[in-house]
């Protein structure tokens, strides 16, 4: 994302929280961030898909803090969970996500709710994901009853923990108090041998069917996060991240990936030069043809 479109996200997000989401009017997003509508438009096909990048520009740096917290560490350390998970938190109430998110859930848009539904889906697979890096494969049939019913519990402690004690408010508390029975949740599934809902009817519920396996979009996603903390203090640290972002949302977003682009985007890594990420841009080439089924580089 260019600069100039980035300062018009940024300028309508902070409209959208000043005056509601419905309130907003493209002419005020114009006049405020001082750009045509020819502009705007070959920025974005509608408002509804500038909030959508405004969703998505937070999601990324929401991710990039959560692995950020990974690196070094022991992905089976609860710790590290709790830490995520307080990032989220704070992340969204620094940026009104859940106001915006409520605001979008009560109108009459079919194709802004799905996309805000999907984001919900999209948080419990996170969630699952790292569930079984904390409890381990033994107990994955339980894991994601237990994620769904974390969310519920995080979610309603947040809320009547901030009415209670309004701008003191401590999420870090609400978050280790709020793990703590999910600790004791995981613990009597498996004791009863209890299951509501299938990992794999879930899958089905996430952005595309055609989407590959939670145990595929796991590699990929580490196998892309590898490849950027490579570049990391590098002078093409900013294009190799775009291009990483790219392929990552083409396979595990796109209705159609693009083989094609995706294909042109490795090329473009390939340039770089550099030596110590061949071994990794190799490992990337292979989830891609697993991704296709075939071969093609």
């Amino acid at each position: 994302m260019n600069d100039r479109k980035q300062h018009v996200v940024k300028v309508a997000h902070q409209l959208f929280i000043d005056k509601g989401f419905q309130a907003t009017s493209i002419q005020d997003i114009l006049e405020y961030s001082g750009i045509s509508k020819g502009t705007f438009y070959n920025y974005f096909a509608s408002k509804n898909e500038l909030l959508m990048a405004i969703f998505k520009k937070n999601y990324v740096e929401l991710e990039k803090e959560r692995n950020e917290l990974l690196i070094g560490q022991n992905r089976s350390d609860i710790e590290i969970f709790i830490k995520q998970v307080e990032i989220q938190l704070k992340t969204n109430r620094k940026n009104n996500l859940i106001s915006l998110f409520e605001e979008v859930m009560v109108l009459n848009d079919t194709d802004l709710k799905e996309y805000m539904q999907q984001g919900q889906l999209k948080n419990i697979s996170w969630i699952y994901q790292r569930l079984i890096d904390i409890f381990g494969e033994k107990r994955k049939p339980y894991l994601l009853d237990s994620a769904i019913m974390f969310m519920g519990i995080l979610r309603e402690n947040l809320k009547y923990h901030q009415r209670a004690n309004e701008s003191n408010a401590n999420i870090g508390h609400v978050v280790r108090f709020s793990v703590k029975r999910l600790m004791k949740i995981v613990d009597e599934l498996v004791e009863s041998d209890d299951q509501l809902i299938q990992p794999e009817l879930f899958e089905s519920w996430l952005p595309d069917c055609r989407r590959p396996n939670l145990a595929f979009q796991k590699k990929l996603h580490h196998s892309i996060f590898i490849l950027k903390s490579t570049f990391i203090q590098n002078e093409k640290q900013s294009k190799s991240t775009e291009l990483l972002d790219f392929i990552e949302d083409e396979l595990m977003e796109s209705k159609s990936p693009r083989r094609f682009l995706i294909e042109s985007a490795i090329l473009s890594l390939k340039t770089f030069g550099r030596k110590e990420i061949e071994k990794d841009l190799l490992q990337l080439e292979q989830f891609v043809e697993e991704y296709f089924g075939e071969a093609s580089f």
